[in-house]
Parts: C-alpha cells; structure tokens; sequence
C-alpha cells in the first residue's frame, strides 16, 4: 500500500495554481512554531516494487485512488479535480530518489516526483502531459516563489510511452539529477542564493499526477503546463513501476534544533527508525525452516513429544475398541438369552396345541 497530499500548486507556480492542490504543502511549519513533530527517519535504502503491490506502508495515498497493474502503480486523472498522489511517512536527510515513471498524457497534465520539506525545501522533476521531448527539474528553498527562473528543460525521448529512471542524488555540497542514469544537471549550494535557497532539510517523497491546465488556474500556470486541460479526452494516466531510496543518514526521528532552517540545525535522534524495522525485519519462517533452526536436543525433545502424544492416542484408540466389544458381547448375550426363553415359550406353546389345549392365558404365551 502505506501518497502526497496536493494542497497547493506542485510547479513553479504554487502559489498560482488552485482547485488542484499540489504537493508544495507543510502541515507544521518548523520556521514559525517550536513544537513541530520530529519527522520519521527512512534511516536505511529500501526498492517498492510498485506492480507486486500498490502504495501501502510506509506510503499515504492523501488524494485519490492508486490501484496496481502491470505496469505498477496507475495515478489516473478521470475527471475534474482528480489528482492521485501518494505521500512517503518518512523522511531522508541527504539521499538518492530514483523512479522509474512513464507521464501522463493530455494537455495541462503535470506528472512529477517531489521532496518537500516541513519548512518548504522542495526538488522537483515535472513532466507535462503534451512535452514528449523535454522534461523539467527545478528546486526551491524555504518556499521562496519571488523568481521562477530556477527551472531547466532536458531533452527525452518519448516520456509518455517509455519508462524513464529519474533519479535524484542530495547532499547539503549540491543537488544532481540523472536521466535513466546520465547526469543532466548539477546545482551546487553556494550557487542557490548563496546557499540560502539550497534546499538542505530532511525531505519526504511525493509522486502524483494533476491538472496544471484546470481552466480555475491562473492563466500563467495554464500556459506554463501547455494549455487547459479538456478532461472528456482523458482519462490520464500516470505509472510508477518502482522506487528505489536511500538514505544518507541514519537514526531514527529528524527534528529542529532552532528556526534557521539549515543543515547544522538538524538534530538526529540515534537508533533504528520504525520504519526501518519495518522494511527489515526477517519474513515468517516456514515450518521446515523452524524444524532447521532447532537444536538436537531440540528436536530430540519434540520427536519424543510427538512420540508420546502418538502413543496415547493409539491407546485411547485400543481402550475404546476394547470397550465397543464388550459392549457389543453383552448386548449379543442379552439379545441370546430373549431368542432361547421366546423358543422356549413357543414349544411349550405348540405341545397344549397338539393336546387340544386351545385355552392358553396370556401369562402362559
């Protein structure tokens, strides 16, 4: 199963972009209030084979529905206002995001894949459903929107009917995005308003699919994604095959130490995260394999237990044979002695007969 939840605009434009609601979005806002929650740590590297199974755990479908088929997970816009999107429980701090995806179609149809921040750090790869040769990535920082020139397009083939890897490699020096393993584009911090725009606080993963084009959206935004979207063309679908993530820290919970928002604020909490005692933990062991573990004395012991408990059931088994036969010979006495006192009374019977006696009381028959 264990999603993203599309509150405001997943583009450049957030702040344009209306009935949608994208992933650029904070339930708690570290950088206005001190008693934000700490943020789960993946802690660990984990693949989600999305055709063997649809978002679950550790993932949140926050909007819409994903069903799995077998080309994965389908996040499909069938009218207005759809917009599926699955929103990871964990977070990494510095990682690597790689999945492969093949966009949507339609025109005005934004396919993407986003790590967003509590304070609104945010790297984004954008496809749009009517570009087949060029997608977008782009990044922001602590929800800075006062320019929309951080955006680069690279060059594709067919990203509507191919599955691309799309990968995402961050460390606090600098951000690199990859296209089915080639280096597109490399963003170093100091090249991010002098690092203060460098995203650089612990992110989780978003993936979904939304209607950039919606005719309620701000007419730059519609532009920006190609044009409104006609939803009786559609349906549009999206398809995440699988994802691949590690995490470049280890502990168990990420959280806040002030309200600067940068990287030497992060505190981490040491331990193993639930998360990944979850993904790690051994699967059910099969009898056989239960039986393999077990030591000789071990087996020695349930063999004997078995031994006995097979003993007692064969002389309970016995016990109850012998007693059916007993009853049975009773009964086969009783029924003996009836046959021989009727023929008994029967002769006698047939000899007042034979005499003329046909005056028989009924204590005599």
């Amino acid at each position: 199963m264990s999603s993203l939840r599309y509150l405001s605009a997943l583009s450049l434009f957030a702040c344009f972009a209306a009935p949608v609601a994208a992933q650029t979005w904070t339930s708690c806002n570290p950088l206005n209030t001190t008693d934000c929650p700490a943020d789960t740590a993946l802690g660990t590297n984990h693949t989600w084979d999305f055709v063997a199974a649809s978002a679950g755990d550790p993932w949140n479908i926050t909007a819409g529905t994903i069903i799995s088929g077998s080309s994965g997970a389908e996040f499909t816009i069938n009218e207005r206002g759809d917009a599926p999107t699955i929103q990871s429980e964990f977070y990494i701090f510095g990682g690597e995001v790689e999945v492969w995806m093949k966009a949507a179609t339609g025109q005005g149809v934004v396919s993407s894949i986003v790590l967003e921040s509590d304070d609104l750090d945010e790297v984004d790869w954008e496809l749009i459903g009517g570009n087949d040769t060029h997608v977008e990535s782009n990044y922001f920082g602590k929800g800075n929107t006062t320019s929309y020139d951080r955006a680069v397009w690279h060059p594709i083939d067919k990203p509507h009917q191919n599955f691309h890897n799309y990968t995402t490699r961050w460390t606090k020096e600098q951000i690199e995005w990859f296209i089915d393993g080639a280096s597109v584009r490399v963003l170093k911090s100091g090249d991010a308003n002098g690092g203060k725009n460098f995203p650089q606080t612990p992110m989780n993963v978003r993936l979904g699919v939304w209607a950039a084009g919606d005719k309620a959206n701000n007419n730059y935004t519609v532009q920006w994604a190609g044009g409104e979207t006609d939803y009786d063309k559609g349906p549009y679908t999206m398809y995440v095959h699988s994802a691949r993530i590690t995490d470049f820290s280890s502990g168990s919970e990420y959280s806040y130490g002030d309200q600067t928002g940068s990287w030497t604020s992060i505190k981490i909490k040491p331990g193993n995260s639930t998360i990944e005692k979850e993904l790690n933990a051994p699967p059910p062991m099969t009898a056989s394999q239960r039986w393999n573990k077990l030591s000789p004395a071990g087996k020695i012991g349930v063999g004997s237990a078995v031994g006995a408990s097979s003993l007692a059931l064969v002389a309970l088994a016995a016990l109850y044979c012998i007693r059916q036969r007993k009853a049975g010979r009773k009964e086969r006495a009783m029924a003996d002695a009836d046959f021989e006192r009727e023929t008994a009374q029967l002769m006698a019977y047939r000899q007042r007969m034979a005499k003329g006696g046909f005056a028989v009381s009924s204590r005599e028959v």
